[in-house]
């Protein structure tokens, strides 16, 4: 890999040498995760934010990934944390398949299954990550067990064979040896000189980084009052929900540790064997991979947008844990008030979700799953309080996340993507957008649709914009106009409209 030159993920601007350490020289957040500093005076590679003193720049090479800093042979640093790192968000090929393997992919298959999955041969996938990342697939998912692995060891009091398998390493003795290997020391010994957070016998607690600023009261405002009764539920500061992976059952809550820049999670200990698709999700869900910097960037040209980045800096994107569920709620929402939809959405758990028990008092189903509901008879669905057509849009939606609907191949063009959800009988332009960008994660996506955005967007004299304007004045805006339509929602003109969908739209 060339260790002169770092592409900046997020803007694709490439980095310098000299650029890059002038970054690590100001402990520069907008880089957490952009690049990695390997120092050859210690054979260690770190964070930008790294609190040690600054080596000189002699010393220093740079990478674009941790998994390409190993593959230099360097170890990582036990202060700072590289896995603690958030990652780079950018929607293109190679980064999906890096999300993916990062997710555990490999953990139960291999690279041919990956790379039909995504849709090249092995060949091609491998070229990919080689001219992005510096490494191949099982170099890359390597690198993020023995990261994942780190991280459990030195935040949970895990058994170590719990470690190894959550990290998805097939053995013990593999993980021992790789372990070994790789940092020149035995993954007890790292144990040892960890901080582990106390927790309950039935919770495992971990950390999650983000790039500061983070806009975490607004977030945890959006996420309450759409929360799906049964499902979710906002504690004071707290966000807790129902889990079901892979038929694994649990639950999670969120806290905000606004002095350390991450969230805390607490996972019940039924999912230890499936933290790494879980933090993802979470990942996801709260948007930790956005570089706020450079959206603000961006959109701060636009006077409107500006002031109100200057009122709740750090806005994110509320993601959904789950796509087939905020895809239904979008559903649900269509013609009728958010709190409308709530009451909805809780109707359609109790009649067909499964029951669980929690911690948490609000918190007592698993959302209904696609098979179950595309078994459904539409008259059963419309009986919590939907007209037939919306209950037959619920069950072609679930029909089509069963059939794999809602799983993208990675790369896929956001056009693509909303005529793909466009093709389930009573989903219109405003649905899919919404799913499309809070749930497939696409941040251009943008639903001009939206009555509370076209007020919130008004010119001087304009009651309110059209449609056709509001997609022209958001032209200007992309690639970040989720943001932008998040920045419109929070403002006062939006919040004192009714709040009301105008078309096929959802809340």
């Amino acid at each position: 890999m060339n260790t002169d030159i770092v592409i900046d993920r997020d803007s694709g601007a490439a980095l310098t040498a000299e650029s890059c350490y002038r970054a690590l020289a100001a402990k520069d957040a907008r880089f957490d995760g952009v690049f990695f500093t390997g120092v050859k005076t210690t054979g260690i590679y770190c964070r930008p934010v790294c609190g040690v003193k600054t080596p000189r720049a002699s010393s220093c090479v740079f990478f674009s990934s941790a998994a390409a800093a190993e593959a230099a042979g360097f170890r990582p640093c036990l202060r700072c944390r590289p896995e603690l790192a958030p990652y780079a968000l950018q929607q293109n090929l190679a980064h999906a398949v890096w999300q993916r393997i990062a997710a555990g992919a490999l953990n139960d298959g291999d690279v041919e299954r990956l790379a039909r999955e995504v849709g090249l041969s092995s060949r091609q996938l491998r070229r990919v990550l080689l001219q992005h990342f510096g490494v191949t697939p099982i170099e890359l998912a390597q690198t993020q067990r023995l990261l994942f692995a780190k991280k459990l060891l030195q935040e949970t009091r895990m058994p170590m064979s719990d470690v190894a398998y959550a990290a998805g390493f097939g053995s013990i003795r593999r993980f021992n040896a790789l372990f070994s290997s790789r940092y020149g020391m035995a993954p007890t010994a790292l144990r040892r000189r960890g901080e582990v957070e106390v927790q309950g016998p039935d919770a495992i607690t971990l950390r999650l980084a983000y790039r500061p600023p983070f806009a975490w009261q607004e977030l945890l405002a959006y996420l309450a009052g759409r929360a799906i009764p049964g499902v979710e539920a906002v504690h004071g500061a707290r966000y807790a929900r129902s889990v079901q992976i892979e038929h694994v059952a649990g639950w999670l809550s969120i806290a905000h540790l606004p002095a350390r820049h991450q969230l805390e999670l607490s996972v019940s200990a039924s999912l230890a064997h499936k933290l790494m698709p879980l933090l993802a999700r979470v990942r996801q869900q709260f948007d930790l991979d956005a570089n706020p910097e450079v959206i603000a960037a961006h959109l701060s040209d636009d006077p409107l947008l500006g002031a109100q980045i200057v009122a709740t800096p750090g806005l994110r994107v509320p993601g959904g844990f789950d796509a087939f569920e905020l895809a239904v709620r979008a559903v649900l929402g269509q013609q009728v008030s958010v709190a409308g939809a709530t009451t909805l959405s809780g109707r359609l758990v109790q009649a067909f979700g499964m029951r669980m028990a929690t911690p948490f008092a609000e918190v007592t189903h698993h959302f209904p799953t696609a098979a179950r509901l595309a078994e459904a008879r539409t008259e059963d669905i419309a009986a919590i309080g939907l007209p037939a057509s919306r209950a037959a849009t619920i069950r072609n939606l679930a029909v089509f996340a069963r059939q794999g609907g809602l799983q993208l191949r990675p790369g896929a063009a956001l056009s693509d993507a909303i005529a793909h959800l466009k093709s389930v009988p009573g989903i219109g332009e405003w649905t899919a957008q919404y799913i499309a960008m809070r749930a497939l994660r696409f941040t251009d996506a943008f639903p001009a649709g939206d009555l509370g955005l076209q007020k919130a967007a008004i010119e001087a004299g304009d009651v309110r914009l059209s449609e056709r304007q509001l997609l022209a004045r958001a032209a200007h805006w992309s690639p970040w106009r989720a943001y932008a339509a998040m920045l419109l929602w929070q403002s006062p003109s939006s919040r004192k409209n009714v709040p009301m969908r105008i078309g096929k739209g959802a809340s």
